[in-house]
């Protein structure tokens, strides 16, 4: 019963953000608050939300000309890198919303809407672990496969993370690059 709670307390908080979010606001243009606690979910939520950070700054403001670079024809273009983490933040918001994964067929969205959709991922699943107690039971699903969270860590959120750096270096190779107002030490944005 307390599992239904903090879902229905989750999609309510969900629902709420993004009825007050403009059109044109995606979040992560920040690093969220900290959490006066340091608990299991606390400290997931806080690198989900320092993935969501980077990815926002890594992936904001891209031209076409950056999306299309790729330092070699067998590396991923910055496009396709993009491709790539929005696949990773529906395996990791899959799995705080305990449900499988299974191809998402984003080939008709574009590029502003395949980076807004991963930032809401990350930030849907970076709320479900901060209220939680019990990160554990958010195993990854993939058909009759049940994987521990752990793998969350090592595997989708490191993943992302890296190609975070790809996008970086990718972009200022093309001639953009990361605003340097942006700290991700601290998470903010230097105004």
């Amino acid at each position: 019963m307390k599992h239904i709670y903090l879902m229905i307390a989750v999609l309510i908080t969900t629902i709420a953000y993004s009825q007050n979010m403009k059109n044109d606001e995606i979040p992560y243009y920040e690093v969220p608050e900290y959490s006066k606690e340091f608990t299991a979910g606390t400290m997931a939520a806080r690198m989900v939300d320092a993935l969501g950070f980077r990815f926002y700054w890594s992936s904001e403001g891209l031209t076409s000309k950056d999306l299309e670079y790729k330092p070699s024809d067998d590396v991923r273009s910055t496009a396709e890198t993009i491709d790539h983490i929005l696949d990773l933040s529906y395996i990791i918001v899959n799995s705080t919303l305990k449900k499988p994964n299974g191809k998402v067929d984003n080939s008709e969205m574009t590029y502003d809407e395949k980076r807004k959709q991963a930032l809401i991922n990350l930030k849907m699943a970076a709320d479900v672990l901060r209220a939680s107690d019990d990160i554990s039971q958010y195993k990854i699903i993939f058909g009759e496969n049940e994987i521990p969270f752990w793998n969350q860590v090592n595997g989708p959120i490191a993943d992302a993370i890296w190609h975070c750096g790809q996008l970086a270096s990718f972009r200022r190779t093309s001639g953009n690059p990361i605003n340097p107002n942006v700290n991700h030490f601290r998470g903010t944005v230097k105004q």
